[in-house]
């Protein structure tokens, strides 16, 4: 009876698909080691209600490939029928998926058994901006709950102080590139190696300098694609040399690691800057990192979306920013007003900008506008069109908290 009641559940929620369906059992294991993580198929059929349900036809009550662990089944697009894949119209006629609600599409045809990945329109609603924050929101409060409890450290008062900028521009992590075709190697692993390298690079030369304060300005291209199908925000194809997901991974261990070693030479305010090439991921990536280390007083984050971030060291007004954006010759008048509040205090005013790898440095007015190399190598786009033979470092900036910036940090690769 208990069965038959579980079945009747089953058969009622699934009731306009299951009528016309037999079981046919699928090995996705292919597919599941690609999606791994992945999961909330709306109509996915588990391990469990396969026990009770016996009349599918061809796969899964599912609407896209976001599989949950136990999942088993997709719906078929190729008609057996005729011998010739479904158009989508026919695949929601035949499945009676309702085609009128269908967002877009794309059919799947890697997978062993081909599909069309549908997103439905309350899919859609279901993903709006209220949606997302309270998503943020939840992945918040329970990372919170297992952030790492950092040991205090305990600093010295220091006399005549400075503050150290480490600035690890456009590093790239996932873009490969061919000594064969442009001269040079770089591909994930070489991207972690050089970073680790400018780092220690840059403390050393910081030796004797009395630091009381680190600033990192992190983001910045730091991932070179944006998605699982290799292209940046706005959907421009890059050569990768691993998948999305890897990249991620090792980018987040690096700023671990990173923030971990400043820390050992004083506090650290970490800035945030988006960028062109990682826009959604770049900010995931920080937000995780400032969730790990929500429990480290010595660690602060300055981490929305703002494109452009200003934050102050004595008389200084240090300003950092992607520049894929505003251009230079705005930078000081957007500063003036955006920094409103400590313009007039900060007698030294500087912005560190990105994007463009080669070093520029010029006063506009009363702000000195730096653009920094990077440590990422020349592509297979960027050789073709020229755009490559700048030397290739790690920067770091020592300020004064009277005087300003008193020592530019490099180290080449």
């Amino acid at each position: 009876m208990e069965r038959r009641t579980k079945q009747n559940q089953i058969m009622g929620k699934s009731s306009r698909w299951l009528s016309r369906f037999e079981a046919v059992k699928l090995d996705l294991s292919s597919i599941k080691e690609n999606e791994k993580g992945r999961k909330n198929a709306r109509y996915s059929i588990t391990e469990e209600e396969w026990d009770t349900v016996l009349c599918l036809r061809n796969g899964s009550i599912t609407e896209s490939n976001n599989y949950p662990e136990k999942a088993k089944f997709v719906l078929s697009a190729w008609n057996q029928e005729t011998g010739q894949m479904m158009n989508i119209d026919y695949y929601c006629e035949y499945y009676n998926l309702p085609r009128s609600d269908v967002k877009s599409y794309k059919l799947v045809s890697h997978s062993g058994t081909p599909f069309y990945n549908i997103v439905f329109q309350e899919q859609v609603e279901a993903s709006s901006v209220d949606g997302m924050k309270i998503l943020h929101s939840n992945f918040i409060e329970e990372s919170k709950n297992y952030a790492f409890n950092y040991p205090i450290f305990k600093r010295e008062k220091i006399e005549d102080s400075h503050c150290l900028v480490f600035d690890a521009a456009d590093i790239h992590i996932g873009k490969i590139c061919s000594s064969f075709e442009t001269g040079e190697t770089y591909n994930s692993q070489v991207a972690v190696k050089r970073v680790r390298e400018g780092l220690e690079g840059i403390l050393n030369k910081s030796n004797g300098w009395n630091i009381d304060k680190v600033i990192f300005i992190a983001g910045n291209d730091i991932l070179h694609v944006d998605n699982a199908v290799g292209t940046t925000t706005s959907g421009t194809g890059q050569d990768t040399d691993q998948m999305w997901y890897d990249n991620y991974n090792m980018a987040k261990k690096l700023l671990v690691e990173i923030i971990e070693k400043l820390l050992t030479i004083a506090n650290v305010e970490v800035v945030y800057n988006p960028s062109n090439h990682d826009f959604t991921h770049g900010f995931m990536l920080l937000d995780s990192i400032s969730s790990w280390f929500h429990n480290c007083s010595q660690v602060t984050f300055d981490n929305d979306m703002s494109h452009r971030k200003y934050t102050t060291y004595g008389s200084n007004l240090i300003g950092s920013t992607h520049m894929d954006g505003a251009k230079i010759d705005k930078l000081h008048g957007l500063m003036a007003e955006e920094a409103s509040e400590h313009w007039h205090g900060c007698k030294h005013r500087y912005i560190y900008g990105h994007h463009i790898h080669h070093k520029t440095s010029k006063d506009v007015f009363s702000v000195c506008i730096e653009t920094l190399r990077s440590p990422s190598g020349t592509d297979s786009w960027h050789h073709v069109k020229g755009f490559q033979h700048s030397p290739k470092a790690i920067e770091g900036f020592i300020h004064h908290k009277e005087h300003g910036q008193v020592a530019k940090l490099v180290h080449i690769f």
